[in-house]
């Protein structure tokens, strides 16, 4: 069995060494479980996270994390700052080692999973296309630039050097590189936090085209707006488990709340200083 050793081969000019890591990360559907065996049915269609712990040093993040994604979904984490949606990310794409548990990738595509890292960072001197062709080599498979670019609204910007994009086209160009490979599995940090309304929403819907192509995307969010538009399942994480998993109409009716905001709060523990709340929006940065 081979391993998402999270290694790096090649590196860019000030580029973004996660991002490159994300990219080498090519084993089709192998557990990433620090070295247990895959099982022997396969991860068929689902993304499937089981008994997953990460502690740094005697720091517990995640203690029990369990969940499935099918193909086709949105599956939005959400949960205050601090808890661990960051480190459960980097688990699921392969880029940190779980302590304990394991990860399965469905099958398909040159990649097995492609990561949005929360502030992602390329080459500013470089074109789109150039930097594009940069991870496809970095990941050994042939890119089409002017098809990614497509994929979220880019393609007329190929030429245009990335060091000139706005935040909220880099934050794009994040997610176009993340498909380099036609990975099954999108693993988004936060794509939309800090963008203006029109960009929010248009990086919501970029996300949700991507899910109905047939891909899994797990997406760490403060915006509770997006969830509620293109979220198929809420993840609450607090306390290191996953602490209800549920569609965002199911939960405020399991709740009897009116908002998704006052339905997830339910579910996070700790007193009122442990989250900021703001027009269905947690502000703040995660781990």
């Amino acid at each position: 069995m081979s391993e998402h050793d999270g290694s790096t081969t090649e590196t860019a000019p000030d580029g973004d060494e996660t991002t490159e890591r994300a990219a080498e990360a090519t084993d089709d559907g192998d557990p990433v479980d620090g070295g247990g065996a895959r099982d022997a049915d396969g991860p068929g269609d689902a993304l499937a996270v089981d008994g997953v712990a990460r502690s740094f040093g005697d720091v517990s993040v995640l203690a029990d994390v369990s969940f499935t994604a099918d193909r086709g979904t949105v599956a939005c984490l959400v949960g205050p700052n601090g808890s661990g949606k960051t480190t459960l990310l980097r688990v699921v794409a392969g880029l940190l080692a779980p302590d304990a548990g394991s990860v399965l990738l469905p099958d398909g595509g040159d990649r097995a999973v492609g990561y949005l890292a929360q502030t992602p960072a390329f080459r500013p001197q470089f074109t789109l296309a150039e930097t594009l062709g940069f991870y496809g080599d970095l990941a050994g498979v042939d890119v089409d630039p002017d098809g990614v670019l497509e994929r979220v609204g880019l393609e007329a910007v190929a030429d245009r050097r990335v060091g000139a994009l706005s935040g909220g086209m880099t934050r794009l160009f994040g997610i176009a590189v993340a498909t380099i490979g036609d990975p099954p599995v999108l693993v988004l940090d936060e794509p939309s936090s800090g963008l203006d309304p029109t960009m929010t929403e248009h990086v919501g819907s970029v996300v949700r085209d991507l899910a109905d192509e047939g891909r899994t995307v797990l997406l760490a969010t403060h915006e509770l707006g997006t969830v509620d538009r293109v979220g198929d399942t809420v993840l609450v994480l607090d306390d290191g488990v996953i602490q209800t998993a549920a569609a965002p109409d199911a939960l405020r009716r399991e709740t009897g709340s009116e908002t998704l905001t006052h339905a997830v709060n339910q579910f996070v523990h700790g007193g009122a200083g442990d989250l900021t709340v703001r027009a269905g929006t947690w502000e703040g940065a995660d781990e």
